[in-house]
């Protein structure tokens, strides 16, 4: 039998080594329509938002969003980690509803395009879930807890823990001109043992924290 500490240091260096503890950074998904404007983010430096465009904008100016229904990305290039098509629509209806939330505390939503109007389609390009059982031990574990507590300092998911990735286009609505595109990679503070007892919450927790930042960024 393997001794608690043995055991815990052979599981971080599982983690540090095993592709699947993390998952990839977001690309330049090629099926996106802003796929020619995005441009490295120079300003992050996680990893979190690596790909970016901001045209000119005075968000002042708009009081209205029109929030299409989430797209689930099909390409080639998609980063879906063992990922049910079930659970796939789920993300996605509940990606809908937590950003209409969100935004509806700074915008009436609106269904018709006209001025003051901005335009939201936003597509999940990828997720993976929280590994049953070694999610939570790697947060209870000693081992699992040291590399967990440097991932948090770093602004860097968990250890076997959950996550989505998706891409933001906002477009005015009157003229459909891009205003605003980025890939993301959303997940929990990765000392969130919260966050690792349900395969789907981390990325839930991902949705929401990202429903947040777009908000903050559009005030």
């Amino acid at each position: 039998m393997l001794r608690p500490s043995f055991a815990s240091g052979t599981l971080i260096a599982l983690c540090l080594a095993v592709a699947g503890c993390t998952t990839a950074d977001p690309t330049v998904y090629s099926g996106l329509a802003s796929a020619p404007q995005l441009r490295p983010n120079t300003q992050d430096q996680t990893g979190r938002t690596p790909y970016r465009y901001k045209g000119p904008v005075d968000w002042r100016s708009y009081s209205k969003i029109i929030v299409d229904p989430v797209s689930v990305y099909g390409g080639p290039d998609s980063q879906f980690v063992k990922i049910a098509d079930a659970d796939k629509s789920l993300l996605a209806a509940y990606m809908q509803q937590q950003f209409v939330e969100k935004l509806r505390t700074r915008f009436a939503i609106a269904t018709i395009p006209g001025p003051g109007t901005l335009r939201l389609h936003l597509t999940l390009t990828g997720a993976k879930t929280t590994t049953p059982v070694l999610g939570p031990f790697t947060h209870i574990d000693v081992g699992g807890g040291v590399y967990n507590t440097v991932q948090s300092a770093r602004g860097r998911e968990g250890s076997m823990t959950g996550s989505v990735n998706y891409a933001v286009e906002l477009y005015d609505a009157s003229t459909n001109r891009l205003l605003l595109a980025y890939v993301t990679k959303q997940y929990p503070n990765a000392l969130n043992i919260g966050a690792s007892f349900s395969s789907l919450e981390a990325s839930k927790v991902g949705i929401r924290k990202g429903a947040e930042a777009l908000l903050a960024e559009i005030q």
